[in-house]
């Protein structure tokens, strides 16, 4: 068999079967709009926005410095940990829309389903608030704002 039609029919048949249970395929591309967005469960988009601030890190490590992956790995925990990403949402904090800083202040105050483990609890929560930002900023399709402001947070990085 063709690997197309292989891969045509396992993707039938998984799509057959997340019918059955209530789940579609989802799109990568997909965005949903700012309405929508903002009526979702801020965490959810923290949820979004850890993927996708993991994804930016690992991107920018891998084509950035030539080291090994668990070397890049080591570098990415201390970039994406509670602490680093609370330092980033002080250094965004300052040029958010309303509308952004609504989405962070909703998240950072949201109850979490689990506790800080290495970080405050402030921290914690800044942290999920930036996660937040980063979700709703990539689902609803504003990619360029989101590189906006992790520029602000890199750049300021590689500065000092």
């Amino acid at each position: 068999m063709h690997y197309c039609a292989v891969l045509y029919a396992f993707l039938y048949k998984r799509q057959i079967r997340c019918a059955k249970i209530g789940v579609k395929l989802f799109d990568i591309n997909q965005k949903i709009t700012t309405e929508k967005a903002k009526l979702m469960n801020p965490v959810v988009l923290a949820y979004i926005g850890d993927g996708v601030h993991t994804l930016y890190i690992r991107q920018k490590l891998a084509l950035s410095c030539d080291k090994k992956s668990n070397e890049l790995n080591k570098i990415e925990a201390t970039m994406a940990c509670a602490t680093a990403q609370s330092n980033a949402m002080a250094l965004i904090l300052p040029h958010l829309t309303e509308e952004e800083d609504g989405i962070f202040r909703r998240a950072r105050n949201s109850k979490k389903g689990s506790k800080a483990k290495n970080s405050t609890a402030g921290n914690y929560a800044r942290s999920t608030g930036f996660e937040a930002v980063v979700g709703y900023l990539y689902i609803t399709g504003q990619t360029q704002r989101l590189n906006d402001l992790m520029q602000i947070v890199y750049e300021s990085e590689e500065n000092s």
